[in-house]
């Protein structure tokens, strides 16, 4: 098994100082990296039997369409506002200084398919939870949530409740 978090660059103080970044890019450097995180997201979601991946702009889009190819189920981009055409759910959440939302197309998710919500990182919670309710607002069902990487120290995990969460990688401070 492969090591991520060695793989994984740190940069500190980006996007501004006190912040250590967690730069998951160079993963996608090697082709044998990118099987195994494909492999293990598999291996994990597979039993939940989702009919789509939910992936939020612009990371969940990094692993998410292979995801769901490897799964034989679809791909549902949750973007960001204005993004889409036609009719889009949408869903604010809080950022550290701020707000921002996601859309979810009207024609992405049928009612009652099974989603699987994934993104690159878990931190706060905001992007995931926001993912979550824009699924329920399509009267899908939720069945769990994938991560390369996790922030535990910032709680993101309590944001998804009872739902299954899978992080490849965890960091137990911020």
């Amino acid at each position: 098994m492969i090591d991520l978090q060695q793989r994984i660059d740190e940069i500190p103080d980006f996007p501004r100082p006190g912040i250590l970044f967690r730069d998951l890019l160079p993963l996608l450097a090697d082709a044998t990296v990118v099987a195994e995180i494909i492999e293990r997201f598999v291996a994990y979601a597979k039993p939940l039997q989702p009919d789509v991946i939910l992936g939020a702009e612009a990371r969940g889009f990094l692993f998410g369409p292979t995801l769901a190819h490897a799964l034989g189920c679809s791909f549902a981009p949750a973007r960001k506002p204005g993004k889409l055409p036609g009719k889009a759910w949408t869903e604010s959440y809080a950022l550290e200084y701020g707000q921002n939302a996601l859309e979810l197309a009207h024609t992405a998710i049928e009612p009652g398919m099974r989603v699987l919500i994934h993104d690159d990182l878990l931190a706060t919670g905001g992007t995931a939870a926001a993912s979550v309710a824009l699924a329920m607002q399509a009267s899908a069902v939720p069945v769990g949530a994938c991560f390369v990487a996790e922030l535990r120290g910032l709680a993101g995990r309590e944001q998804l409740g009872a739902l299954p969460v899978l992080s490849l990688v965890e960091y137990e401070g911020a």
